[in-house]
């Protein structure tokens, strides 16, 4: 990266946290603060019941040839960690000015509740096919790059989009949180690079433009569809806030604000094959799809989940958020964090913690 664009990369990183906090920034807030450009999750009336049943950990891992403890990553990383074993919370954590009652901002692993309640209207009949194109439910970009899109490439990020990676990512967040323009504009604005399913770029406007389908294809809102599909279903315990466009547009790639304790609710739901509370929240024909590794990123899914090999796989965000769903020793980890700080170290960490919790069942 040039010199130039490390200074302009900085300045929409220092933009980015500012429009943030313009927009109404919730970290460490009460979940009961109305706030503006947020739409509101309610909490289930069947919330799913965790328990706090802590047990000591003795989790260390080796990085870059030194050993560290969970302890010690979590102060030099972390502003929250819940870790379930089943319902059971063994371990719980807030750094200093926060705690069980604060909300953390998710950034990118809202792109994992976008691609699974695609998936739950394809199911319903409400989107046809996962090969239709964006222009069928968005005609207002039929002429435009992204109609012919299809919605399979959007979740896989092979739109073929041109797109600067983090750069674009950031530049996006702030005129939308600033409400400069709508996700419907600043989508039509984009062009093409490549013929779409032929390269893997990771886009945060293909999520944005699910967010637009969802709600065409539905005909709802789309935080009124996730509430009615996923977060009251899933049986989240809280209030929890979904970030517009300042146009009523959900974003659709980042911006769920909620406790630790409901990212760790929906990573259970993940976890026990889209159930909650006995039901069947999410289709299992589709996890079973979403599941797969995408054909042109294969350390990734089809849905934005990054997979970990044999151990599991994980939902991430800008920053080091994480919600850790380790299939092998069936353990679910929220880490949230609000700046991006030794994040080569995260996988290692929630490795060892997985491992240590199972260990000592």
């Amino acid at each position: 990266m040039s010199y130039l664009r490390r200074i302009l990369l900085s300045l929409l990183l220092t933009a980015t946290v500012l429009a943030t906090v313009l927009a109404g920034d919730l970290t460490a807030a009460r979940a009961d603060v109305p706030l503006p450009n947020f739409d509101r999750l309610q909490p289930s009336a069947d919330p799913v019941r965790l328990t706090s049943s802590p047990r000591p950990l003795n989790v260390s891992y080796t990085h870059n040839g030194k050993t560290h403890t969970l302890q010690d990553y979590l102060h030099r990383t972390a502003q929250g960690l819940v870790v379930l074993d089943g319902t059971q919370v063994v371990k719980e954590w807030y750094a200093p000015g926060y705690s069980a009652d604060s909300v953390f901002q998710s950034w990118s692993i809202a792109k994992g509740f976008t691609a699974h309640a695609i998936g739950i209207a394809i199911s319903e009949g409400k989107i046809g096919s996962l090969d239709d194109p964006v222009a069928t439910y968005v005609p207002e970009l039929a002429r435009h790059a992204y109609g012919p899109v299809t919605i399979r490439n959007l979740l896989r990020m092979t739109s073929g989009i041109k797109w600067d990676g983090q750069l674009d990512d950031i530049s996006l967040q702030v005129v939308l949180s600033m409400g400069w323009t709508t996700t419907l504009k600043y989508a039509a604005a984009q062009t093409s690079a490549v013929p779409q399913g032929t390269t893997y770029n990771y886009n945060s406007m293909n999520s944005a433009v699910l967010a637009l389908v969802l709600a065409r294809a539905t005909g709802r809102p789309y935080h009124q569809y996730v509430q009615d599909k996923i977060w009251g279903p899933a049986g989240m315990a809280s209030t929890a806030f979904v970030g517009n466009d300042s146009h009523g547009n959900a974003m659709g790639y980042c911006c769920y604000y909620a406790r630790d304790r409901d990212f760790a609710r929906w990573g259970l739901t993940l976890l026990r094959g889209g159930q909650a509370n006995g039901r069947q929240v999410i289709p299992a024909s589709w996890l079973a799809y979403a599941s797969t590794p995408n054909p042109l990123q294969p350390d990734h899914d089809v849905t934005g989940g990054v997979l970990d090999g044999s151990d599991g796989y994980w939902y991430g965000g800008f920053g080091g958020q994480i919600v850790y769903v380790s299939t092998r020793h069936r353990v679910v980890i929220v880490k949230t964090t609000l700046y991006s700080v030794h994040e080569d170290e995260t996988l290692p960490a929630m490795r060892a913690t997985a491992a240590e919790v199972a260990a000592t069942r």
